[in-house]
């Protein structure tokens, strides 16, 4: 692409040469300045890319996007481009780069605060299933079929997002199932996708080392659907939200889309049924506004039927019939490292699981208690769990009293201290258990490997252990270093 076809509509304030000669690349990180490249100035929470606009000149930039035109230097001889908003700036321009590949995708967005892992995978399973290969882009990684690239962060930076959705195209996708993280919503990086449907799964205590409170936490999300989705450009736009969520039930109403609402009322649009459930999966009915059928998920859990059900709806948005997503739901083995099972010869139910969240263990154990309850076993439900370094300190109790609530024993342990004192954070934790239970029902051992071994060292056969935290993360960060581990390994290194 060539600089005048790239800035067109793009308010030039001040002209160096505009010859139409290539653009190398679109960059906002100082560190990744080239020749002939556009230089966005971004200002963000730690550093304001203003700072750079020197650099941009030494390195040859062609371009420079900025808010503030006073800080670029006089000996830039380039064009420079003056915006309101930069990071909306960034987002055009990373289109626009890539050849504005979303516009030739089916594209949902999963948004919320659980769930939206899962929930994505299924809608990739329904959509595969139906004839259309379909890109992911998510916590786990990105991926195309076979194709996987590994990832730090659930929803990418703008320059990323769109080469990585560029690479779809070319690959030969016809949709995308992305997650869809209030961080990015926030920060305007999925400003240029016009989604076909924006899905809700739920909102409970997040993040709020980041938003200022919940309200800010929802705001963020629901910009989705309200700006995102509502001016989006796409002929049929869909919005599949859990009305048995408060926060979901607050996003009824979207003006120009049409909203199917999921859940287990009689009032829902996608209303669930439960039939039969086990620690090997869960078989329902659902009734959609394209008629009634009975479908199976392999995964144990309420919470499961739930992510299954908004991705019925997602396909059912793009067209697919019930047969289709049936058959798509039946195939779809699960998701690594949510609610994972993990074989053994032990007798045991080993599950590995991401909740990172007070209101997410308590899901997935008020979901696996229900399961031993409804079959009158009395088999034991282990927890192990750890608080991560450095983030919401003040979740901390809460997850501890959530593992409480629903295991008969728990094992409070690490899951990436960070930069924080691994003991602090133990400690911060056990705040929320009854000191009458430390040593009795609640252990601890500060060294996760340790914590694990001492969950199977305490199992009988029967016993359900629910391994909580880090799922599919193959690493522990401590101090700033990534240190190899997989819960999933250690568990079967230690059952060997």
């Amino acid at each position: 692409m060539n600089l005048p076809e790239l800035l067109s509509n793009f308010n030039i304030s001040r002209k160096g040469t505009l010859e139409s000669r290539p653009v190398s690349a679109i960059c906002f990180d100082s560190r990744k300045l080239q020749a002939d490249c556009v230089f966005v100035a971004v200002r963000g929470g730690k550093a304001d890319g203003h700072q750079y606009l020197a650099d941009a000149a030494i390195k040859g930039a062609s371009a420079v996007v900025v808010e503030d035109e006073s800080k670029v230097p006089a000996n830039f001889r380039g064009t420079v481009v003056r915006v309101a908003n930069t990071r909306e700036a960034l987002n055009q321009l990373a289109s626009r780069f890539f050849g504005e590949p979303s516009r030739k995708l089916f594209c949902v967005g999963v948004t919320g605060t659980n769930g939206k892992t899962t929930t994505s995978h299924v809608v990739e399973a329904i959509l595969n299933y139906r004839g259309w290969p379909t890109g992911v882009i998510g916590t786990i990684d990105h991926h195309l079929g076979q194709q996987v690239w590994k990832t730090e962060m659930t929803t990418p930076d703008p320059i990323s997002f769109q080469e990585r959705l560029a690479d779809f195209v070319r690959l030969g996708a016809k949709a995308l199932a992305m997650e869809v993280s209030s961080h990015a919503l926030h920060q305007s990086r999925v400003d240029e996708v016009p989604f076909d449907v924006a899905l809700f799964t739920n909102l409970t205590r997040d993040h709020l080392d980041y938003h200022r409170d919940m309200e800010d936490y929802f705001e963020a999300k629901r910009k989705l659907f309200v700006e995102l989705l509502a001016r989006s450009e796409k002929p049929a736009r869909t919005a599949i939200i859990n009305g048995d969520d408060e926060y979901g039930r607050r996003l009824l109403g979207t003006k120009n889309v049409t909203t199917w609402t999921y859940g287990s009322g009689d009032r829902s649009d996608l209303a669930f049924t439960v039939l039969e459930q086990g620690f090997g999966g869960t078989r329902f009915r659902l009734r959609t506004p394209a008629g009634e059928g009975e479908f199976h998920v392999r995964m144990p859990g309420l919470h499961n039927v739930y992510n299954a059900s908004a991705a019925i709806g997602s396909g059912l948005a793009s067209g697919a019939d019930l047969k289709t997503c049936a058959s798509a739901l039946a195939g779809f083995g699960g998701v690594k490292g949510r609610l994972e099972s993990v074989e053994n010869k032990q007798g045991l139910h080993v599950f590995v699981d991401y909740a990172h969240s007070d209101d997410a263990i308590r899901t997935i154990l008020h979901y696996l208690d229900g399961i031993r309850r409804e079959a009158k076993l009395n088999n034991r439900i282990i927890t192990v769990f750890g608080c991560g370094g450095d983030r919401d300190k003040g979740k901390r109790p809460l997850m501890m009293k959530a593992a409480i609530e629903r295991s008969d024993l728990v094992v409070l342990t690490s899951d990436n201290p960070r930069t924080e004192d691994p003991a602090q954070i133990l400690k911060d934790a056990a705040v929320g258990a009854d000191p009458s239970l430390l040593g009795r029902r609640v252990f601890q051992e500060i060294e996760r490997k340790k914590g694990i071994a001492k969950a199977i060292e305490l199992a009988q056969p029967g016993d359900v252990i629910v391994i909580a935290g880090k799922g599919h993360e193959d690493y522990q960060i401590i101090g700033t270093t990534r240190h190899p581990f997989s819960d999933v390994e250690v568990v079967r290194e230690i059952l060997k």
